[in-house]
């Protein structure tokens, strides 16, 4: 894709399956990336134009010295890509406290980097990556937090993308489905086949996603060949946003049982 080589990114929460494989398409296509995460394990990822810094987005302070680090290191900042969030999630029962911090690391954070490094994307015409997710758009038994934090990164990103677009700037979001990810690997530990089977009835595709289809349309979105593309979501989810309260399963001849 054009438009990304010589480029820099920096990749919230690039530690995790996502962010990893974010950051190796990112370097495929010659961008220089620095990863950040509170996973300090990340220092593993230090090398030919990768850069990694501990960085808690919570706070603003190491969100003002990410920014100053990659500007030092690498000379210019033309992509941020949103990956970093948490699960922390109790459904109707949880706490002010909780709430307030997954707010916190799910929307605020991304809004304070953007804000610490908007001249320097303004100075490159470049690029935001919002992560939302298929929990934006339905409810999920137990589950509060999470959806509707990810329901407000997908208004987030279009009243982003027009008040940044005076700056050239342009903001657009990725909704993953059900992904091999951080969590799944967790929840079903290790057991991708396991995953799949439980995937299957939800989306069209039959499967999760693997973590490099989903940098395949963030390094898109980052893309020249997205020059036009500006306050937009795409769903990278086997078609579960398309079947709605369906499964990849007949219903009729269940009543016929």
């Amino acid at each position: 894709m054009k438009g990304l080589n010589g480029k820099v990114a920096i990749v919230p929460g690039g530690v995790t399956k996502i962010g990893q494989a974010v950051v190796a398409a990112f370097r495929a296509a010659g961008t220089q990336v620095m990863v950040a995460d509170i996973d300090e394990s990340g220092a593993f990822l230090e090398g030919d134009g990768v850069g990694f810094m501990r960085c808690d987005i919570t706070d603003d302070a190491q969100i003002a010295a990410l920014v100053a680090a990659t500007k030092a290191r690498f000379g210019r900042i033309d992509f941020l890509v949103n990956v970093a969030c948490t699960y922390l999630d109790n459904g109707a029962a949880t706490t002010r406290t909780d709430w307030l911090r997954a707010l916190d690391v799910n929307i605020v954070g991304s809004v304070m980097l953007m804000q610490a490094a908007r001249a320097e994307l303004a100075a490159t015409r470049g690029a935001i990556v919002n992560f939302g997710s298929i929990s934006a758009r339905v409810a999920q038994t137990g589950r509060w937090v999470y959806p509707v934090s990810k329901a407000a990164i997908l208004q987030l990103t279009r009243n982003q993308a027009m008040d940044l677009a005076p700056d050239g700037i342009r903001v657009n979001a990725v909704s993953p489905g059900w992904t091999w990810s951080n969590i799944m690997d967790q929840l079903t530990t290790g057991d991708r086949a396991k995953t799949d089977r439980v995937a299957a009835p939800f989306h069209l595709l039959g499967r999760t996603a693997d973590p490099e289809e989903v940098a395949a349309a963030v390094l898109f979105l980052c893309s020249d060949e997205a020059s036009f593309i500006t306050g937009t979501d795409i769903c990278v989810d086997g078609g579960y946003t398309a079947m709605g309260p369906e499964r990849a399963q007949p219903a009729i001849p269940l009543l016929m049982e």
